[in-house]
């Protein structure tokens, strides 16, 4: 099927702008980290009953090392050390810079695949790319918060930190999201063999689990996290959230790293903001500016030229 991997960069797209609003209800009353380590455990279960259905088993058959060791690696730096850096910057500059700064993963992910994996872009391609990033920055970039609304937390909560701070931990998030992607790639098609999404997608949620639920034992957090499990509008919200992304956005996002250089991929997962615009517009009642429109179609300017690419 002609354009089938940006298709499902798209619809990586689409099921983070419905996982943003899930996991924003279940957040609300159990706290980020909690909805991240449960959201896991949801996602790699749904992970093992496909499989099993469907192959009659969890991991490829001829996966070798070398393809185990870069999806294991794709998997703690893209699912837990860029998600925790990118959870942490949302609370502490809020969610309108983390987003700006998220932009700048497609142009990580653009460098990184020519430097690493040899993959050269043609000028359509990089005139797409920009415009759909500055169409992406325009959109969340047109939302300023009242003068009276407090955004910062305060100094004793443990996400509590400087802009500065802030800032790195947001660029430390994009940087993980691309590097995760490359190395995601490497994995399942230059490590000694072809790897499909869905087994690939698996190997690093599952390793993400691990590590998550390990740091959070080291915490002492395990008894708090297991609690909170009992709450069924939580955990229906959670797996919701965790079918959309973890399991079906993640899928995907193989899928189109596979069929489509890593960059134009990146680009267009990157284009939730956007896609969430009709969402918030229905489900919270939100007015959207021109200037958001503006931006969205700006944005899609963008995919288009990707399109012809």
């Amino acid at each position: 099927m002609q354009h089938f991997g940006e298709i499902a960069a798209l619809g990586t797209a689409i099921c983070w702008a419905f996982t943003s609003l899930f996991f924003a209800e279940a957040g609300k009353q159990i706290g980020s980290f909690k909805v991240n380590k449960i959201r896991l455990v949801f996602a790699v279960l749904i992970y093992c009953f496909l499989l099993l259905v469907t192959t009659g088993r969890l991991f490829p058959q001829d996966l070798n090392m070398n393809q185990a060791g870069w999806l294991i690696v794709s998997g703690i730096v893209g699912l837990v050390l860029g998600d925790g850096c990118g959870f942490k910057a949302l609370v502490m500059i809020g969610p309108r810079r983390t987003t700006v700064l998220y932009s700048a993963a497609p142009i990580m992910a653009t460098i990184m695949a020519w430097i690493f994996l040899g993959e050269a872009l043609s000028l359509l391609s990089i005139v797409g790319i920009v415009v759909t990033i500055a169409g992406i920055t325009w959109v969340v970039t047109e939302r300023q918060l009242p003068a009276n609304a407090k955004q910062d937390v305060n100094s004793d909560h443990p996400d509590s930190g400087s802009l500065f701070k802030g800032i790195l931990l947001g660029l430390g998030a994009a940087l993980g999201q691309a590097a995760g992607l490359v190395m995601a790639k490497q994995g399942m098609l230059y490590a000694g063999g072809t790897v499909a999404p869905m087994e690939a997608s698996f190997i690093r949620m599952l390793a993400s689990l691990v590590v998550i639920w390990v740091i959070s034992a080291t915490r002492g957090q395990l008894v708090e996290t297991v609690k909170v499990m009992t709450n069924r509008g939580v955990m229906l919200a959670t797996f919701s959230g965790a079918f959309c992304g973890p399991f079906l956005g993640v899928w995907l996002s193989l899928i189109a790293v596979t069929l489509i250089a890593a960059g134009v991929a990146a680009t267009l997962n990157a284009m939730t903001p956007v896609m969430i615009l009709p969402l918030v517009i229905f489900y919270y009642r939100e007015k959207v500016t021109v200037r958001g429109f503006l931006g969205a179609l700006v944005a899609i300017v963008g995919v288009a030229l990707l399109f012809l690419a």
